[in-house]
């Protein structure tokens, strides 16, 4: 596959693992660490957790993916590894473009720094050049609202504050492919609508989105294919209005089943 092709993501057999003590899973410096200590064996094995598992798809250029699934059905899991975060533990996961993730903005802010060495920082991270941050630096902070507080440390932000500058760099970078949360919920009313607005804008733009929505409606209106997730594997892939009738089915059978046992 070549970045040639109309495919702008694509998983195969993906697989990601967690420990069973709840911790995040092992990053490639924890990794090393482990080496260098001596003990990378170590409990790796026995208390394994595969948040996803044999997760396959692939979307081309121009769909919108809506993932579905209950809590712990691995959604959060997969996003973050297409945004990059999290490195596969088994099968792979490709995407050709620059992404930006709306899911947990300003999740990767560094403390001490101020809030325009963090647009600085972010934006080299997702793999923008010196010419493309200094073109947006000033179009971000205004977006953002943050005035003479963009010069004072993340520390000192309040998570609204964070959240809006988060927002403001992911929309302003124009990301390839766009991984959002249909709630948003960032800042003011004034704000949220500003929001709103630079949101339709992006999605218009960008060349793939996927979202993690639990709201029906909202996967009908955007969708052009569902992923269905349950306990990290990929239970159906499709056409939206078909999985979203199946999956509601199945959650009245499990509320069913409830009512029963109580």
């Amino acid at each position: 596959m070549s970045a040639s092709s109309n495919i702008v993501i694509a998983a195969r057999d993906l697989g990601i693992k967690y420990d069973l003590r709840l911790k995040r899973r092992r990053t490639l410096s924890h990794t090393i660490a482990q080496v260098i200590r001596g003990d990378a064996s170590g409990s790796l094995g026995r208390d394994e957790f595969w948040a996803l598992q044999g997760v396959s798809f692939a979307l081309e250029r121009g769909e919108v993916l809506a993932v579905v699934g209950g809590n712990g059905s691995g959604k959060s899991t997969l996003m973050l590894t297409i945004a990059g975060v999290l490195r596969p533990d088994a099968g792979a996961l490709t995407t050709f473009g620059h992404s930006a993730t709306l899911l947990t903005l300003g999740s990767g802010f560094q403390p001490d720094l101020t809030g325009r060495e963090n647009i600085h920082l972010n934006a080299a991270f997702l793999g923008f050049g010196p010419e493309k941050i200094a073109a947006s630096l000033e179009p971000i902070i205004e977006f953002s609202e943050l005035g003479r507080f963009i010069e004072a440390p993340v520390s000192t932000y309040s998570t609204g504050m964070r959240a809006r500058l988060g927002f403001s760099i992911a929309t302003h970078l124009e990301p390839q492919i766009l991984l959002l949360d249909e709630i948003l919920g960032v800042g003011d009313a004034s704000f949220k609508e500003k929001s709103s607005e630079k949101m339709d804008e992006l999605m218009s733009r960008a060349q793939a989105i996927v979202v993690v929505s639990h709201n029906p409606q909202f996967v009908r209106d955007i969708a052009t294919k569902a992923l269905w997730l349950e306990r990290g594997k990929l239970r159906a892939l499709g056409d939206p209005a078909a999985i979203l009738e199946e999956y509601a089915a199945e959650i009245r059978k499990a509320r069913q089943q409830m009512k029963a046992v109580a």
